[in-house]
């Protein structure tokens, strides 16, 4: 049965429903946490701003414990409700979606650890250009996993799916230029290795967002389609009621 952003609203235990709003909730929190991190940690690199990468690196240990108030919270709904159906769904999802959350978190710490490698040596900016379009693409994709499991909005999650192929397009091009540059200039290899770094952070960071956005159709219509080409995805047949 497909469901709706309504259908956790529904059970005769109004606890029980807290229950799985406060997941949801609580999932929203650290999305927005990770999000911001991502957004900073590119800031910190193309603005030099060394205060800013080390207050973003010092704070991804409020992402793990973000994540692991979840896992104990999903821990006790199915030890205490003994979830079925749409609801084990979205229990799953929540703990499979945390953990992809919890990696864009090391993954903008990552970002942030070369930003302020590359503002102490005061390296040159190649490769920034590349970093805000990217970082900009790969944000907006998290933002857009996050909003389609808030609704339930499996247009929307599709959508993301099939950016991320774009992103490693991108990626490709990006990391083709530099490696070009470092052959020309090998004086630049340093600095433009923290760069190809930073690019690498980012696409996985696109890889994460598309694995949020396939948890969103897993838990709306009970596919996992997480080794499927997403040119192969009947998209007709996942939109409609099943």
């Amino acid at each position: 049965m497909d469901i709706t952003s309504e259908t956790h609203s529904q059970h005769i235990s109004k606890q029980f429903n807290h229950e799985l709003e406060e997941l949801k909730t609580h999932l929203m929190t650290m999305g927005g946490l990770v999000e911001r991190q991502v957004q900073e940690a590119v800031a910190a690199l193309l603005d030099g701003d060394s205060r800013l990468a080390e207050r973003v690196r010092d704070n991804d240990k409020a992402v793990n414990d973000l994540q692991i108030k979840i896992d104990d919270e999903c821990t006790r709904v199915l030890a205490r409700r003994q979830p079925a159906a749409s609801d084990l769904r979205l229990v799953l999802a929540v703990i499979r979606a945390t953990s992809d959350l919890e990696r864009i978190g090391d993954e903008a710490s990552k970002i942030a650890r070369n930003a302020l490698a590359l503002t102490e040596n005061g390296n040159g900016t190649k490769g920034f250009v590349e970093v805000r379009h990217i970082s900009e693409h790969v944000r907006k994709m998290v933002r857009d996993a996050l909003t389609a499991f808030a609704r339930f909005d499996i247009d929307l999650a599709l959508a993301v799916v099939h950016e991320d192929d774009a992103v490693d397009s991108e990626y490709t091009s990006a990391m083709r230029s530099l490696v070009t540059f470092m052959m020309e200039d090998p004086r630049s290899i340093t600095s433009v290795l923290s760069v190809m770094w930073i690019l690498r952070a980012l696409e996985r960071i696109g890889d994460h967002a598309d694995n949020l956005a396939e948890y969103v159709i897993y838990l709306v219509k009970g596919l996992d389609i997480r080794h499927i080409d997403p040119d192969d995805l009947d998209e007709d047949a996942l939109k409609r009621k099943r």
